[in-house]
């Protein structure tokens, strides 16, 4: 079986790392998610990420929303697949390796109730005489049927302090997929983009930049949707207050403090000073070593009921999103890789090392898939930052050297 295994991650290292100019195939799918049915006849783009989407081809489903691809880059590097449904993009990124794909349209619906903003996080980073400011909202479409909320003059709202400069704004649906949006200013710093809302959850983020003259500003907070749950991020050596803020302690090395159900239309003034150092990262601790468990330990207890005792599920849209999208100068932190073999005590005796040699075995087995999985996504994503132009080659090229280090220690098993 260990042959057999080494054969198949040596396979999958080649699909991650090996480039080569043969031509690749894409076989997709387009279905309508409100009928649950074929669509044919929508227009299909193949979207080159590489110098800033462009697109590369151009194809039609059939009788039997089937659609393929022929393009040299597919399978050795992420792409992206449009389908442009009565007007509306929606988009399925095409991760190397895959063959296959199937892209989800739905039936279009102007009715803002079948939406709601489940939670909205701040985060503060100052930077010399500026403060950027990086919002993400959670947005849960809960229709029935499936419907896509979506307006040509903007569905999604929002508002930034008159002072503030718009620095870029991305979306995502339930793929995971960012996807960098054009605001529609309709003045006053309020600024709308026209982004389908699939069923299901939506990310919505973007950046700006204050004044922080002395290190300290007050940010005003507006909101135009009720939401929630808000959570207001820093670094420990910030001091954070505003109007409803309560202290939830440190997570992941971050002060966090909340506030439960914030009305729509509301302004709330949120007072911020102090410095930072750089975000940095983190390594393959991933932000649960030693230093992160005392600082927890040391943390007052949350007061919020609703943030959980650790912020993990809050960790990759904090920082995957606000640093890799919103380029705040730093490097995404590296998920920490489940490493096969976890270092075991020596055991006393033939028989004892034998069985743990055998249950390290057995773990490595697995582990291989799952751990393959997560470094495909890691890569892909990587990727992204690297076209997106959101990473620097030097950091692009720490980041692919971990990864392949985590790759040898699979094949080593």
């Amino acid at each position: 079986m260990r042959p057999l295994r080494s054969l198949g991650v040596c396979f999958a290292t080649l699909l991650f790392f090996a480039a080569s100019g043969r031509a690749g195939t894409l076989h997709g799918t387009v279905k309508n998610g409100t009928t649950g049915k074929s669509a044919p006849g929508v227009e299909v783009i193949l979207i080159q990420l590489q110098g800033g989407m462009q697109p590369v081809a151009n194809s039609k489903t059939d009788a039997q929303g089937q659609f393929s691809f022929d393009y040299p880059a597919l399978g050795s590097q992420p792409m992206l697949v449009r389908a442009i449904y009565k007007g509306i993009n929606f988009h399925q990124p095409a991760p190397p390796g895959n063959s296959t794909l199937e892209v989800s349209v739905f039936e279009p619906s102007k009715d803002p109730k079948i939406i709601s903003v489940a939670s909205r996080i701040v985060f503060f980073q100052p930077s010399g005489d500026h403060l950027t400011v990086a919002e993400e909202y959670s947005v849960q479409n809960h229709s029935q049927p499936p419907q896509a909320y979506f307006r040509a003059d903007g569905n999604f709202e929002f508002v930034i302090p008159e002072n503030a400069h718009l620095q870029q704004v991305a979306a995502s649906g339930p793929t995971g997929m960012p996807v960098t949006q054009t605001p529609i200013d309709k003045g006053k710093g309020k600024y709308a983009i026209a982004y389908a809302l699939r069923p299901g959850q939506n990310t919505m983020r973007y950046a700006y930049e204050v004044p922080y003259p002395g290190n300290t500003a007050t940010v005003k907070v507006a909101t135009i949707y009720p939401a929630e749950r808000l959570l207001v991020v820093a670094a420990p050596t910030m001091q954070i207050s505003g109007e409803g803020l309560e202290s939830g302690g440190q997570e992941q090395g971050m002060s966090v403090y909340g506030r439960e159900n914030v009305p729509a239309n509301n302004i709330m003034a949120v007072n911020v000073s102090g410095i930072a150092p750089p975000l940095q990262n983190e390594g393959a601790d991933g932000g649960g070593g030693q230093g992160s468990r005392e600082a927890q330990a040391g943390a007052p207890a949350p007061n919020i009921q609703s943030i959980p005792g650790r912020l993990d599920v809050l960790k990759w849209p904090l920082i995957a999103g606000f640093v890799g999208i919103f380029a705040l100068g730093a490097m995404l932190l590296a998920r920490k890789p489940v490493m096969a073999v976890a270092g075991d005590a020596p055991a006393s005796g033939g028989k004892a090392k034998a069985v743990s040699k055998s249950k390290r075995l057995s773990e490595v087995d697995a582990a291989v898939d799952t751990n393959l999985d997560a470094l495909k996504d890691q890569l892909f994503r990587l990727e992204l930052r690297r076209q997106a132009g959101t990473i620097s080659e030097e950091e692009y090229a720490q980041e692919r050297a971990r990864a392949e280090k985590v790759l040898r220690e699979l094949v080593r098993g």
